[in-house]
């Protein structure tokens, strides 16, 4: 079952659309909850097919827009609303995942028998990754996490770094999207809330919290994220387990659009790991 552009509203905050891909059987399934990164959208290049092959596995998967990633509900895909974008930060995406969490471990949907609320895997893919170790660090429903093509610091990424005076004085800083040639803002909250929840935002300090199986995977030549910020999220949990792939980039040789009906052998690899750690 494909169950696409479904629609969580919430109350004083705007809403989350999100797909789930699962076989309908009477299994209760562990869930797989997936997190895009910067500039990424549910739809993107070839999660569909990801999804596919998770749901084929007989897991419970679910992908979904952050709330403020800049599609709306009727145009999920790519970068419709800017002003929402601009107004993005990580909290808002912690508070995005907890939303789908506590939603989908209630009994308000019509998928309650077919997922084990016991079983919760955490899935992000590249600054998704660092929210999801953050967000692993703080929620025990969370029992196992995967990331893929992970950042292991948000302190010097592009958003928290740069000329901050001139970030304070503008109110807001662009950055180009290749694909779409937006210019992409950054309103100088997104600097604000960090700072405001700077030890809270330390993926340092939340890998090591950590005291459920974490699977990092990565490719060697990521050009995006380098390596060996996955080496050093398996140096602040040294239990995780540190799974290289080679021949590879950071979207894992994927790309948008993807009009491939097989995935990447890259990807393939990544899924397949990911799928037997579960």
């Amino acid at each position: 079952m494909i169950n696409k552009n479904q629609i969580l509203y919430r109350n004083a905050k705007k809403p989350i659309v999100w797909d789930a891909f699962y076989k309908d059987n009477s299994n209760k399934k562990p869930l797989v909850l997936f997190c895009h990164g910067y500039k990424g959208f549910k739809d993107w290049g070839s999660w569909d097919l990801v999804a596919q092959a998770f749901s084929d596995a007989d897991l419970f998967f679910v992908k979904f827009n952050f709330s403020h990633n800049g599609g709306t509900i009727n145009q999920p895909i790519d970068f419709p609303d800017l002003e929402a974008f601009a107004e993005n930060n990580y909290t808002k995406e912690l508070e995005d995942i907890d939303s789908m969490l506590n939603f989908l471990t209630s009994n308000e949907h019509p998928y309650k028998n077919q997922i084990d609320t016991s079983n919760i895997t955490l899935i992000g893919h590249s600054r998704g990754g660092g929210i999801s170790i953050i967000k692993a660090s703080e929620d025990s429903r969370i029992t196992k996490l995967i990331t893929w093509a992970s950042v292991s610091s948000f302190g010097k990424r592009f958003s928290t770094t740069g000329d901050l005076e001139q970030w304070k004085k503008d109110g807001v800083k662009y950055v180009l999207n290749g694909r779409t040639k937006q210019k992409m803002p950054h309103n100088y909250q997104f600097y604000l809330d960090y700072k405001a929840n700077e030890e809270r935002l330390d993926i340092a300090l939340a890998a090591k919290k950590l005291k459920i199986p974490f699977l990092i995977i990565h490719a060697l030549e990521d050009p995006t994220v380098l390596f060996n910020e996955a080496e050093d999220l398996h140096a602040y949990n040294t239990t995780s387990t540190l799974c290289k792939i080679e021949n590879s980039n950071h979207v894992f040789n994927s790309s948008h659009p993807y009009k491939n009906k097989k995935l990447p052998e890259a990807l393939q690899q990544v899924v397949t790991k990911s799928i037997s750690f579960i």
